[in-house]
């Protein structure tokens, strides 16, 4: 009686550690290949993407396609790949980009930013100068914040290289009242 009872708690137990192993070993395929959370930190996406949002990000599209102008990705920064940033893609490889009074211009024509309030303009930086024009090389891509008056990002630093790129931006989970699919 005693040896049954101690055979069905072991067998439980071994169940049990058989299931979270098969848990965890589930969870890091999935946050090693397929995707994996990244929390915004800053208002530099501001008013599309909030200081404290949790989203997670699709580590398989760009294995499958190349990035496009629009999509809100997340790299390794260029001066400290410590970091994880948050920017979106304005240029990909081969187009020109200027700004000209506040107003961002890909291969000469104004660039069409649904996304951003009517009113929002674009500075110049240490990297992109007014009036400037720059061409993204093969590999690299151009990118901005959505809060142009507060993000560090290709008008300074220059390009983001194509290995930087951890995945698209693709759901956001927290807060809930901002729950959904990123578009």
């Amino acid at each position: 009686m005693v040896g049954n009872f101690f055979r069905r708690i072991g067998k439980f137990f071994l169940d049990f550690i058989e299931t979270v192993v098969m848990a965890l070993s589930v969870f890091v395929i999935i946050y090693l290949f397929l995707f994996q959370p990244h929390q915004v930190r800053g208002s530099s996406m501001y008013p599309n993407f909030h200081d404290g949002e949790y989203i997670l990000t699709d580590k398989i599209t760009y294995r499958l396609r190349e990035p496009k102008e629009g999509d809100v990705i997340i790299f390794r920064a260029p001066k400290n790949e410590e970091y994880d940033y948050i920017k979106r893609i304005i240029a990909t490889p081969g187009k020109c980009v200027q700004i000209i009074n506040g107003k961002v211009y890909i291969d000469g024509k104004p660039l069409e930013e649904p996304y951003l309030p009517p009113d929002y303009t674009t500075s110049p930086g240490s990297f992109l100068r007014a009036g400037q024009t720059v061409c993204v090389p093969e590999k690299n891509y151009f990118v901005l914040g959505d809060n142009r008056s507060h993000s560090s990002d290709s008008r300074e630093w220059g390009f983001v290289p194509q290995q930087n790129i951890i995945g698209k931006a693709f759901f956001r989970y927290w807060p809930p009242n901002r729950f959904g699919k990123i578009d």
